[in-house]
């Protein structure tokens, strides 16, 4: 059984090293970042996971996670997303407010728990920020998507997906108009600062450059 905190390990490596491919690695200070730790409490962790047959990790050499370890952090990775769309379709929370939440309940133990919120969800293949939720196998929609920064100028494009999940970024771009499925297309790029004119579900607005890299679309 791991401890909430060794769960919490495994799912930032598994973020830092590509939740669909395999191979990657992390270093010791990327993943104390990551957590907000000191590198020597996250060297402390690594070798008791090491322990664990969890990671790969040797001192002061890259960290990657076992092919169990990976097993692991996919299943609370699911876990996580499942609840964040339980408490967005069915309990009314907004997108800014169910990722804290989802991860005290991500650390449930239940499987049954789990498979029947999956069936009483309708089986979602994404979750309130677009991010793919694993199946119960480990699998993960592959979905093309480009950042707005990307997308070209008068294309109609669709929003998928949002990479900052942080409460103030969501909070901004609800308050601009933009949420998941919403349709829009660039105006024009300002070659300055690479900010841009849109018009989102038919209303024009402008947004800067960090915002257009932190948002996920594909063409319609």
């Amino acid at each position: 059984m791991l401890s909430d905190t060794e769960e919490n390990y495994l799912k930032a490596l598994l973020r830092i090293t590509g939740e669909q491919g395999s191979g990657g690695e992390a270093g010791t200070n990327q993943l104390a970042a990551k957590l907000n730790v000191r590198p020597a409490t996250a060297t402390d962790m690594l070798k008791k996971l090491r322990e664990k047959q969890l990671v790969n990790y040797e001192k002061y050499g890259k960290i990657s996670l076992t092919d169990t370890g990976r097993d692991l952090a996919i299943t609370i990775i699911r876990k996580h997303r499942l609840w964040e769309t339980f408490l967005f379709d069915k309990l009314g929370f907004s997108w800014d407010e169910v990722h804290d939440i989802a991860e005290q309940l991500e650390h449930i133990k239940s499987d049954k728990l789990v498979e029947r919120l999956d069936k009483f969800l309708g089986f979602p293949q994404f979750d309130p920020h677009g991010d793919a939720i694993p199946t119960a196998d480990g699998n993960y929609i592959d979905e093309a998507r480009l950042t707005l920064a990307e997308a070209a100028e008068h294309q109609p494009y669709v929003i998928v997906a949002v990479k900052d999940n942080s409460p103030s970024f969501l909070q901004y771009v609800s308050e601009i108009g933009m949420r998941i499925h919403s349709q829009v297309k660039v105006l024009h790029k300002y070659a300055f600062d690479h900010s841009m004119a849109l018009e989102i579900d038919g209303i024009k607005t402008s947004i800067s450059d960090k915002v257009a890299q932190n948002i996920y679309c594909k063409p319609l």
